[in-house]
């Protein structure tokens, strides 16, 4: 069984943690998914009624997952890290 001093050892001797995404980055893509959103969210207003909605619930699940991605992104970028 590791004493404490050897995992102190190990946890100094690891990397510091670099996130995937660079912070830098975070809101020029939080604007694109938020925007992509928007428009999606634009043409599923606009297109016509049908009585099985596959096509608009495929575009309106891609505007939620979009947006979500989005708002995430931009409580990110200025610094609640979620």
């Amino acid at each position: 069984m590791a004493t404490y001093e050897d995992i102190q050892a190990l946890h100094a001797s690891l990397p510091p943690f670099e996130p995937i995404v660079p912070v830098w980055l975070l809101p020029i893509l939080a604007f694109t998914l938020l925007a992509s959103a928007f428009l999606l969210t634009f043409y599923f207003t606009t297109l016509p009624k049908s009585t099985i909605p596959v096509r608009e619930l495929s575009v309106a699940s891609l505007a939620s997952v979009l947006a979500g991605f989005g708002v995430v992104a931009l409580f990110n970028s200025v610094g609640v890290y979620v």
